[in-house]
């Protein structure tokens, strides 16, 4: 529960004003892994541990490529601290499907689809076209909502 109200809170956050505070998936990072240690949330110190290294791994790229923010690989990386192996892959594979669907949504409301799809299949199918950025439609949203569903779908099913 605790997780949920931590990722809540950096979701209204994000949506608000674009950023997630450092201080709040420092916060959350630490209480996972004093959790874990502890004993108290079911998942080992290894785990948690080794969740927050891939739950950072895995949203790194989205960052390096201008498609999510720092704020939103630390807030995966802090969830993935309570998530442990294997749910972080879990969150993180799950946001990805939530982030493209909102992304999906938010295309064909701004008339975009068709440049957002081509855009999402260079990037898929790693082609770099002589260096130039990838199709973009230039359209963003506070990715927390996708991170938001993951976590609370992972924190569900429990792997």
């Amino acid at each position: 529960m605790t997780l949920l109200a931590g990722v809540a809170v950096a979701t209204v956050i994000d949506v608000r004003t674009r950023r997630i505070p450092n201080l709040l998936t420092a916060a959350m990072a630490a209480t996972g892994i004093g959790m874990a240690a502890t004993g108290a949330s079911g998942v080992s110190l290894a785990a948690a541990a080794l969740g927050i290294v891939v739950g950072f791994a895995l949203m790194l790229p989205g960052h390096a490529l201008g498609a999510t923010g720092a704020g939103d690989v630390k807030l995966m990386a802090a969830a993935a601290a309570w998530l442990g192996m294997p749910g972080a892959v879990v969150a993180v594979l799950v946001s990805l499907i939530a982030g493209g669907l909102i992304s999906a949504v938010i295309a064909l409301r701004e008339g975009v689809l068709r440049q957002a799809l081509q855009g999402a299949a260079l990037l898929a199918a790693g082609v770099s076209r002589g260096g130039a950025a990838p199709v973009s439609t230039g359209i963003r949203f506070p990715f927390a909502v996708a991170i938001v569903a993951g976590v609370t779908f992972a924190s569900i099913v429990r792997v």
